[in-house]
């Protein structure tokens, strides 16, 4: 039986098959990449010819491309179109995959062909992307323990392959946890204040599910938000909000356990290695380098987010007390009052915007201010199998030399199964494949609203910020022009990869941007400048709050990662010690350690910090747009071609550098928050 895995595709650009795989392929695919990548090690090693950059470091980062094309669709299925034979697939093919990279990468005599053309490389007059994947190929042989005797080498295989279990079922457990919060309303009076569009949404998923008459909310940000934001009922905003905040504690799906597990062996493996801590092996190969500098990081953000989160907090309060002199504020009533407030101080909801926001409009909006920045072209194309009807697929042209730059897949509306939030993603990254220069398979995936009968989808400014966000990670796939795969695009330093994602956020705030899209569903009028004023009135509504957050989230990781928490047997209490000097209220839900996905299941453990770090970045970065002009070519052309184009090709640090002329300032983004001033 012929496997479409193990097939080249015959699709333009090679993209999946996607309407020929069935569950049944992928394992016997795996086992079969995995055979096929062993005998082309093999053939490395054998090689009787002397070491050099092309028959040992091109060949091994060569070597895997069957088993690349089979891991990176089936994980990526199981993120969006996840079923539970998939996810017991996973609990299977994690171990395998795991026991596979440890075979390459304790190796000894591959290691000693890496290690040779290392020990020469200042004979081999290597290009600085050469040097680089030189690099980065003898460190992380390094890094994964190939220099240990054979005792330590067995024991980080066992916590390889445990901790490739562990961080699937963390996943999973959150998202069982969450599918099985419902919400059922059978009273319509208890949905005052919540926006018609989510009554909707909410009534046609009842209908759904049997529910005739009634109203489901669910976990679902398109479905959760509209509750905690704008229910009037305070006992429906508290009851969704403990739900939120206990997914994965507490219940049949706790994660209590497999989180104490997993810092465990993370810290064994980082000790193991020869690192003091699990946050000292990971932030080794990040710009911020030690766990000293995160930590001072944190700290400074944290002496400007803590006074002014005290600050709204305060003002909230009194707000409150205007209008209920007996309510003492509660968690689950923080986004209630807060927009409330904002609309007596900004006489702005996010809901006044939503009508400007179709998401159709938007999406061609957000294309087009790529093509005003970036000089691409995007075209809808039919030629493509999708994993789901709802998906769309396009393809990607620069317009400054007519080149075709990549596949891009667009997964919008949640369905079940799906993971929620949203993210970027690569089918396959750009560059070497079979031997050719290829371009990318990337898709972006979101769970905005969808249309509800006859009405549009409307977004609000926050989901277009998260497309034009994911859309910033999908073009610096797109952008990429090297030539390793493993090099391109979002393979980047960690507290880097979020600059060209987070920075197009910047221009959604601006009239000239919204004019490409903002438009009434219903009039056609464009957005009013007065509601663009008033959306960037209130963008910094609260920011120290938000601020403080995202600094008690870092703080957390940080925590649970820079020291050795082997002896911690209870997550909630540690938590509750650590968090006691940043959180303004007490713990009144479960754990956030329970269902920190990004930390725990996502590839952000010891790395929290970069979204702020990045912040910082693209803060800095911005303010050479506002100096010369939003869609300036000059310096849009420097920022595609410095910054998005390299990929890790290079240092960031050396990148960031040669675009902005200098190193970031760490004051831009409280300049932008409006926490410290502007110079004059």
């Amino acid at each position: 039986m012929k496997n479409p895995l193990l097939e080249i595709s015959t699709l333009p650009n090679h993209a999946p098959p996607f309407n020929l795989v069935k569950e049944e392929h992928y394992l016997p695919a795996m086992e079969q990449a995995i055979a096929q990548a062993h005998k082309n090690i093999e053939s490395i090693k054998k090689n009787q010819e002397a070491p050099t950059f092309e028959n040992v470091i091109l060949a091994l980062e060569n070597a895997t491309e069957d088993l690349g094309t089979v891991t990176s669709v089936f994980y990526n299925q199981l993120s969006a179109n996840g079923t539970d034979t998939l996810h017991e697939l996973a609990e299977k093919m994690g171990p395998v995959s795991s026991n596979f990279s440890n075979d390459i990468m304790h190796d000894a005599k591959l290691l000693e062909r890496v290690k040779a053309v290392h020990d020469i490389q200042e004979r081999l007059n290597l290009t600085p992307e050469q040097q680089m994947l030189l690099d980065e190929t003898y460190i992380g042989f390094v890094r994964s323990g190939a220099l240990l005797g054979e005792k330590e080498k067995q024991r980080l295989r066992e916590i390889s392959e445990r901790l490739s279990v562990l961080t699937p079922t963390y996943m999973n457990n959150v998202k069982k946890s969450a599918e099985q919060f419902e919400m059922v309303v059978d009273d319509e009076s208890d949905l005052s204040g919540i926006p018609e569009t989510a009554r909707e949404s909410a009534r046609h998923a009842a209908e759904e599910k049997g529910y005739t008459g009634k109203w489901l909310f669910t976990l679902d940000m398109p479905s959760y938000l509209p509750i905690i934001q704008y229910a009037d009922n305070r006992a429906l905003r508290e009851q969704i909000w403990r739900g939120y905040n206990s997914q994965a504690f507490g219940d049949d799906y706790d994660n209590s356990d497999t989180t104490l597990e997993i810092v465990r062996l993370r810290h064994e493996r980082a000790t193991l290695l020869g690192y003091k801590t699990h946050a000292h092996y990971v932030l080794e190969r990040r710009m911020a380098e030690r766990p000293e500098n995160v930590e001072d990081f944190i700290e400074r953000l944290k002496k400007a987010y803590r006074p002014a989160a005290e600050k709204d907090l305060a003002q909230l309060q009194d707000f409150v007390k205007k209008h209920d002199a007996a309510l003492t504020l509660q968690p689950w009533d923080l986004t209630y009052y807060s927009e409330k407030l904002k609309q007596e101080l900004f006489a702005f909801s996010s809901e006044d915007v939503r009508p400007y926001f179709q998401l159709d409009k938007v999406i061609q909006g957000c294309f087009d201010h790529y093509t005003k920045l970036f000089n691409l072209q995007f075209k809808p194309v039919d030629h493509y199998p999708v994993w789901h009807k709802d998906v769309k697929a396009y393809e990607v042209f620069d317009k400054t030399d007519q080149s075709f730059l990549g596949t891009l897949f667009a997964d919008f509306y949640p369905r079940t199964g799906k993971n929620s939030g949203a993210w970027k993603t690569s089918y396959r990254d750009q560059g070497l494949w079979r031997g050719k220069l290829e371009r990318p398979v990337v898709a972006i995936v979101t769970n905005f609203t969808k249309p509800a009968g006859d009405k549009p989808a409307l977004l609000t400014h926050g989901e277009v910020q998260t497309l034009f966000h994911e859309m910033g990670h999908a073009m610096h796939a797109m952008c990429s022009r090297i030539t390793y795969r493993s090099l391109a695009g979002t393979n980047v330093l960690w507290d880097f990869v979020e600059l060209p994602s987070q920075i197009q956020e910047n221009w959604g705030y601006t009239k000239e941007t919204l004019d490409l899209f903002a438009a009434h569903y219903e009039t056609g009028e464009k957005i009013p400048a007065a509601l663009v004023q008033k959306l960037n009135d209130a963008k910094n509504f609260m920011v120290g709050w938000g601020g403080l957050r995202q600094i008690g989230l870092a703080t957390l990781d940080m925590a649970w990662h820079a020291q050795d928490n082997s002896a911690v047997t209870d997550v909630a209490t540690f938590e509750d010690k650590i968090l006691a000097d940043i959180s303004l209220f007490p713990r009144m839900a479960g754990p956030m350690s329970t269902h920190f996905s990004h930390i725990f299941a996502g590839g952000y453990s010891a790395g929290y910090y970069s979204y702020k770090w990045a912040e910082v970045l693209d803060a800095d970065a911005f303010e050479l747009f506002e100096e010369r002009g939003l869609y300036d070519r000059p310096t849009a052309e420097a920022f595609k071609n410095e910054v998005l184009s390299k990929g890790g090709s290079e240092h960031p640090t050396v990148l960031y550098r040669r675009f902005r002329g200098r190193d970031a300032d760490p004051d831009a983004l409280l300049r932008r928050e409006g926490l410290i001033e502007k110079a004059a």
